[in-house]
């Protein structure tokens, strides 16, 4: 494999959209629409480096589904229509609790993910544990992703359901912006998100509300920032090895 000539400019992203996001993410036209938030170009995002790896062209967008039409599958919409008639039940909509309903990849091992508007996560979780024709006993914990690029919406907080009633398993995901990183805790509902919690916390900064012991469960309590995200500096420690130093990777030669 050959590189670019050293000194040659990285090529620009291209602008995508419509269609073309799902082409260039799955290599043929989806059956579901795509939201590109990032295209990243190198092997490691850096330019101007005389990249002589052979990754300097390369393009790569980050791209997450949309929302899903109707008929979803499997059991999917049942579970999406109760849960319509719990949230009315109680004076709330499914249309002002949930953002959208996601079912991803599609195909026989398609999952199902319900965005849900962080004001109403705890009163979507209460009915998918509690209403019997839903049963989501279990919490399989709490997991960050942060989107530096997904404007408004740079963190998500992501919980894994599972129902050992019915057999079943969803995912919720909710966002926050960085300039605001607070979700409501879930720990009334599901007490073994303690934890996970204090975890994602720890790693991406999401204040969790109404957490009875938000603190560090990873890092040192003085650490500063959350080493998770994706602005976080890569650091290290300087090496000394024969009289030649290794500095830490984030000071080392990038390749773009």
């Amino acid at each position: 494999m050959t590189g670019p000539t050293p000194g040659t400019p990285a090529p620009q992203p291209e602008e995508v959209s419509g269609p073309r996001s799902a082409d260039l993410v799955t290599g043929s036209q989806a059956p579901r629409t795509l939201e590109v938030v990032e295209v990243r170009t190198g092997m490691f995002g850096a330019h101007g480096s005389g990249d002589t790896s052979g990754y300097g062209g390369l393009v790569q967008p980050v791209a997450m589904p949309g929302a899903s039409d109707r008929p979803y599958g499997s059991w999917f919409d049942e579970v999406v229509d109760v849960l319509a008639d719990v949230l009315a039940e109680g004076g709330s909509s499914l249309d002002a609790a949930v953002d959208r309903v996601v079912v991803d990849p599609p195909g026989k091992h398609a999952e199902l993910t319900l965005h849900v508007h962080r004001d109403h996560l705890v009163t979507v979780c209460r009915a998918l544990r509690d209403d019997q024709d839903l049963r989501f006993e279990l919490s399989l914990g709490v997991s960050g992703v942060h989107y530096p690029h997904d404007v408004g919406r740079e963190l998500h907080a992501v919980y894994h359901l599972t129902s050992i009633t019915h057999g079943r398993s969803l995912r919720l995901e909710v966002a926050a912006p960085d300039a605001d990183p607070h979700v409501p805790s879930t720990t009334s509902v599901y007490p073994t998100n303690d934890w996970h919690e204090r975890e994602t916390w720890d790693f991406f900064g999401i204040v969790f509300d109404g957490h009875p012991a938000l603190a560090r469960i990873e890092m040192p309590d003085d650490w500063p920032g959350h080493p998770q995200r994706k602005d976080y500096p890569l650091g290290g420690i300087p090496v000394e090895y024969k009289g030649a130093t290794v500095p830490p990777p984030d000071t080392r030669r990038s390749y773009s």
